[in-house]
């Protein structure tokens, strides 16, 4: 054997109290052929290192006195052959085209040859990532909430029994809408290379909101009522449109900036007229999460925009393709418009219905203004974003 390279003691310690590891610790920074003297004091470490040195391809001697020395064995070696790292670790330095061979390893971590390839199609930064993402994502985990202790249930409820009736019917919508919402991250999340994992983390925390939403609205609803409203062909057959959308581009666009952006004007709306403070406070906390779902949509898509002006092209096809796509539904559960309505007037008196619609009705303009000014962010001219937002969906999401 050639000299050794190092020495490494192991006192008393045997293969049953933790002598492997530092074994394993110190072989790791040998090479084939290189070998390190051990000195140990176990009784019977003579025959457990043999046993285990000859299992993993490596040479022993024993010197005498305690003393052995180890040589690398080159298959061990060979595992860091030829391995590659799977970027730097810093957030602000990920690859540009990481291989699709790191798979999930962690960013930076060493990666060793051989494995199959992943094949995530989101795997360039031109794709999925955008400098904010780290932020984003700090922001989105810091502003969690606990559906328990967050929102006052154990509120009075006195307001009319068709007031209820009206929540009822606008819940069991939202439930809906956020189902599909949870679905389209969660979908996108696992086609994101992990070398983009603050891209991917955001994405899971946006889909456990969604589902935090669908809990919080599900127990709101169940507080006065055992059953919920109806769900409508023409608003499934809009909400498919988004949950089947393959690209994450013009997803981004529908729900992200469109969709969750009309969806932030309708839970303030709710917000604002709620019977109670229990569906108040609700709205709220749910209407932040919906606000940094749009703040990330926009941030990616100003990004991609930035690199590939072109993509408002594609991304206007997409409003449009859907528009004809839903031109024959029905738009609006009518049910859902009346629930509004009432929710805003309070009451069933004429004059306090006159106000609720007057009040619906200011809602629709602010959401197109809300679609109109985000589109302009993000690079439409103001007569384009003023022809999409008119073409999005009548169904708000």
């Amino acid at each position: 054997m050639n000299a050794p390279a190092r020495r490494l003691e192991l006192g008393s310690l045997g293969f049953d109290s933790g002598a492997s590891t530092l074994l394993a610790l110190e072989l790791g920074s040998l090479r084939a052929g290189e070998s390190v003297e051990i000195r140990a004091e176990a009784a019977d470490l003579a025959s457990q290192l043999a046993a285990w040195a000859r299992g993993r391809g490596h040479r022993v001697e024993e010197l005498g006195a305690g003393r052995f020395q180890l040589e690398l064995g080159a298959a061990h070696a060979a595992r860091r052959v030829g391995a590659e790292r799977a970027g730097r670790a810093p957030a602000t330095d990920v690859a540009a085209r990481p291989s699709q061979r790191w798979g999930l390893a962690a960013r930076g971590a060493l990666v060793e040859a051989g494995g199959a390839p992943f094949s995530f199609r989101l795997a360039t930064a031109d794709e999925a990532w955008f400098a904010g993402a780290p932020e984003l994502y700090r922001a989105a985990a810091a502003a969690q909430w606990d559906p328990g202790t967050a929102i006052p249930w154990d509120t009075p409820l006195e307001h009319p029994a068709e007031v209820e009736d009206a929540l009822v019917t606008v819940l069991t919508y939202l439930i809906e809408n956020e189902t599909a919402a949870l679905l389209v991250p969660a979908r996108f999340a696992t086609q994101v290379h992990p070398q983009f994992r603050e891209v991917l983390q955001r994405l899971a925390l946006q889909a456990a909101d969604e589902a935090r939403h669908i809990e919080v609205f599900s127990r709101r609803a169940a507080l006065r009522r055992s059953e919920l409203g109806l769900s409508t062909t023409g608003g499934q057959a809009s909400l498919r449109t988004l949950v089947e959308e393959p690209d994450f581009d013009r997803a981004a666009l529908l729900l992200g900036v469109l969709g969750e952006g009309t969806f932030v004007n309708l839970l303030t709306f709710l917000r604002e007229h709620a019977p109670e403070r229990c569906t108040a406070e609700l709205m709220r906390l749910v209407a932040a999460d919906e606000a940094r779902h749009v703040a990330f949509a926009m941030g990616h898509l100003a990004e991609r925009i930035r690199h590939e002006p072109t993509l408002l092209a594609r991304l206007a096809s997409a409003v449009r393709e859907r528009h004809d796509t839903l031109r024959a539904t029905a738009g609006l559960n009518e049910e859902v418009f009346d629930a509004l309505v009432l929710l805003a007037a309070g009451a069933f008196a004429p004059d306090a219905i006159a106000r609720g619609h007057a009040a619906v009705v200011e809602l629709v303009a602010q959401m197109d203004a809300g679609r109109r000014m985000r589109l302009r962010k993000l690079g439409f001219s103001a007569d384009d974003a003023a022809s999409l937002s008119g073409l999005h969906t009548r169904n708000f999401m």
